[in-house]
């Protein structure tokens, strides 16, 4: 049978205030199996073309497959059904949890709150390393998940007191209707919204999840095509392009470009080693960062752990991030962060001026924060952020 809205409650309010990823947890409990959808009751996919023949082209991201019908994109979510394209990652999240919003990453957004957390099954990136492999590479039909509805998702965060929904661990961007679904129902409640994507989309979707978002963490991979390639299967092209949007927020309308409402922006690197350890890459892409986003754009260093397809390599050393992080500043980024390692002054936030620690942390957890009015209150520096 299926889990009940109440009884996830339940299960939410046990422990600590972290639910871990429902396989696991409903396995514990004994309860539900998958939902069970007619084909005619999963929702119209946005953003495709009808072609001839019953065949879809899919244009939320740059492969824009061309689907016949009854087949499936390599998203595992969208399938063409008798000439539509519909998705079945919609109000069936396979992960729900209770995070800190530092484990988006993010930083310099709302730092020590909580976010409610969800994500499906699906991505349309193939990384060798990836963490949730066993959703993002499954169907979403094909694990254990809830009936949720976007109005309860809302309704369960606000019961708990958590005033951001963000859309993490697999690919937000490959459950887009649910996502801006949500959204929409957060934003009537005054909530925010938080995404973390590995950005392969097409700008034109991209603009309208901005409208609702109010901070992306954005994966970059790796600053060459090969390594890219390597470690995801998909461009990373089209991955800078979607980080200058974000950013820059165009949108070309005949000659004229309108300015869309922006989200604030954060980067984070995984340092694999072997792959995207290089110094030279590291620094082209800080370099990049600089050029193109400016000095303020956060950036997090990600600790490589032995996943999925890459277990034979070694956790990337602790040395390599702390070079990473001391050429980041180097090439002018002002806030550069370490991830996966804690304790380390890298999970600080220091005043760019005066250089004391304004925001001190072991890891996720805030230790201490010395921001008043959004400004150190050591020297009264302003720090870009959303603070409250």
């Amino acid at each position: 049978m299926k889990t009940t809205r109440r009884e996830l409650l339940k299960i939410m309010g046990r422990g600590a205030c972290t639910v871990g990823s429902l396989p696991l947890v409903l396995k514990a409990l004994g309860i539900i199996d998958n939902p069970v959808f007619a084909d005619e009751s999963y929702p119209e996919a946005k953003y495709y073309k009808k072609l001839s023949g019953k065949r879809v082209q899919c244009t939320l991201c740059p492969m824009e497959h061309v689907l016949a019908n009854g087949e499936r994109g390599p998203c595992r979510t969208r399938e063409n059904h008798q000439g539509t394209l519909l998705t079945h990652a919609y109000n069936n999240p396979a992960i729900i949890k209770i995070d800190p919003m530092e484990k988006l990453p993010s930083t310099h957004f709302l730092p020590d709150t909580k976010t409610l957390t969800i994500a499906t099954g699906g991505c349309n990136l193939h990384c060798l390393y990836c963490q949730n492999w066993q959703q993002s590479q499954s169907r979403p039909e094909d694990l254990k998940t809830i009936d949720l509805s976007a109005v309860e998702a809302v309704k369960q965060a606000l019961g708990k007191e958590i005033k951001t929904i963000a859309f993490s661990y697999t690919e937000p961007f490959m459950f887009y209707e649910y996502a801006i679904e949500i959204a929409k129902k957060a934003k009537e409640k005054g909530m925010r919204i938080a995404i973390a994507t590995g950005g392969y989309i097409n700008e034109k979707p991209l603009l309208e999840l901005c409208k609702h978002a109010d901070i992306i963490t954005v994966g970059l991979k790796a600053f060459t095509e090969e390594c890219y390639e390597k470690l995801t299967e998909r461009s990373l092209e089209h991955v800078l392009e979607t980080i200058k949007t974000i950013k820059k927020g165009s949108l070309e309308k005949g000659k004229k470009k309108e300015k869309e409402k922006l989200p604030c922006l954060e980067i984070t690197n995984l340092i694999v080693p072997t792959y995207n350890d290089k110094k030279k890459m590291i620094r082209e892409m800080c370099q990049w960062i600089k050029k193109e986003l400016g000095e303020d754009v956060p950036l997090h260093f990600g600790r490589f752990v032995p996943r999925y397809k890459l277990k034979n390599l070694p956790q990337a050393p602790l040395r390599s991030l702390e070079e990473a992080r001391e050429i980041a500043f180097e090439e002018g980024i002002r806030f550069v962060y370490l991830s996966n390692v804690a304790p380390h002054d890298g999970n600080n936030t220091y005043c760019p001026k005066c250089k004391k620690a304004i925001i001190k942390r072991i890891g996720f957890k805030v230790l201490e924060n010395n921001l008043k009015d959004g400004k150190c209150k050591f020297c009264d520096q302003k720090i870009p952020g959303v603070w409250k």
